[in-house]
């Protein structure tokens, strides 16, 4: 029997568990008009970040990609997107023309051709109300399991995460899998070590390769730099938490993935288009913003963050569930971490009972219960990858 949820089934499709209206701005110099709006319109959430400008092809097309994904996301129903001026190649234009592929509503706003801020301000605004209440006419329906893009990522980890709650969170993926659905794994920096599991698992030996030289590539791009990786990973939370080496944190964080085939590799804020239900493995570094925003521009709904130390990490549309293994972590940031399962480790729980803690908490989410960093604003998770240098 499948489970269901009930969520926002947008024109093409996907479903929604948010009915977010996104102002996003398309470049650095939209930033302020792009927050301005957000905060005059209930319910609209604003996207910013330091790019569109001045970057080499290939790092713009990563911007590009990253923020088309973002407004594609099914947690998004409608779109405003800010300007400046013009970037070929990454223009409020090109952005609303493929995000207008899925069919939902989106406005293009030119501060230049608006005539300012002030202007700007005011013709975005009156946009994303007119979006906002067709968007507010919009009801949940029942939709199954099977219809979940699932991210998995972790962080600050420690001995807990390898042996408790990442491995909770692979029996949680599992679930929502065996049901018809599908789970993005990233942070391909952390799966030096775990090739040999990757190759055994990938459906195909191709598949398998692929994923290894993401791994391979990220670690010639690090090395590039002139400094080993080793040197920076274990991070120094990590070797405070008990971390020795970055094999062992990558079997750690390799657990989260669970044992459902690896179906495909994804290249970094790729779309997941493959509907074969099963793991696939998305090229990101380990930092945690740019991996979980990655996974919600390929259009995941929800994610499930494992941390040892406890974290405040979560993305503006996509809902950031936070676990972890480690009670005292629990207790220091329980204002934004969801679950303590450390009762793996008292004998109260058992790997299983805690990945269903787990699916139970992914479930209530989708139906509508906000994390607690949502309820607290703390949109901490956005951070697009750089592939380039400025120009």
């Amino acid at each position: 029997m499948t489970d269901t949820f009930l969520g926002y089934v947008r024109p093409d499709g996907s479903v929604g568990i948010r009915n977010h209206i996104l102002i996003l701005s398309g470049t650095i110099y939209a930033n302020s008009t792009a927050q301005r709006v957000a905060q005059t319109i209930e319910g609209a959430v604003a996207i910013t970040h330091p790019l569109g400008r001045c970057q080499v092809r290939p790092d713009l097309r990563q911007t590009f990609n990253t923020l088309v994904g973002t407004a594609k996301n099914p947690n998004v129903g409608g779109v405003v997107v800010i300007d400046h001026f013009r970037e070929e190649g990454c223009t409020a234009e090109e952005i609303a023309q493929e995000v207008a592929k899925t069919g939902k509503p989106v406005e293009v706003v030119n501060i230049r051709k608006s005539g300012g801020a002030i202007e700007a301000t005011a013709e975005a605004t009156r946009k994303a109300m007119n979006i906002k209440r067709e968007l507010s006419s919009l009801v949940r329906e029942p939709v199954p399991v099977s219809k979940l893009l699932f991210g998995l990522n972790c962080g600050t980890s420690d001995t807990s995460s390898g042996i408790g709650s990442n491995v909770a969170l692979g029996v949680c993926s599992d679930k929502i899998i065996n049901q018809g659905g599908r789970s993005v794994l990233a942070e391909v920096m952390e799966l030096m070590g775990a090739e040999d599991y990757i190759k055994e698992r990938s459906v195909t030996p191709e598949v398998g390769e692929k994923i290894v030289g993401y791994i391979d590539d990220m670690e010639r791009r690090a090395l590039a730099s002139g400094e080993d990786i080793r040197g920076s990973q274990p991070t120094g939370d990590n070797i405070v938490g008990g971390l020795s080496t970055i094999e062992e944190k990558s079997l750690g964080a390799y657990m989260k993935s669970g044992s459902a085939p690896i179906v495909n590799g994804l290249e970094c804020a790729e779309e997941c288009e493959q509907t074969d239900p099963g793991v696939y493995v998305m090229y990101t570094p380990g930092h945690g913003s740019e991996s979980i925003s990655a996974i919600a521009a390929s259009g995941a709904q929800v994610l499930v963050f494992s941390t040892g130390g406890g974290h405040t990490i979560s993305h503006p549309i996509m809902p950031t569930i936070k676990i972890t293994g480690n009670n005292e972590s629990f207790e220091f940031m329980k204002d934004t971490v969801e679950l303590d399962l450390s009762g793996i480790f008292r004998d109260e729980l058992t790997i299983n009972e805690a990945g269903d803690v787990i699916y139970q908490e992914v479930l209530e989410t989708c139906n509508g219960k906000l994390t607690k960093a949502e309820i607290l604003k703390e949109e901490t998770g956005f951070a697009i990858h750089r592939v380039g240098v400025s120009i």
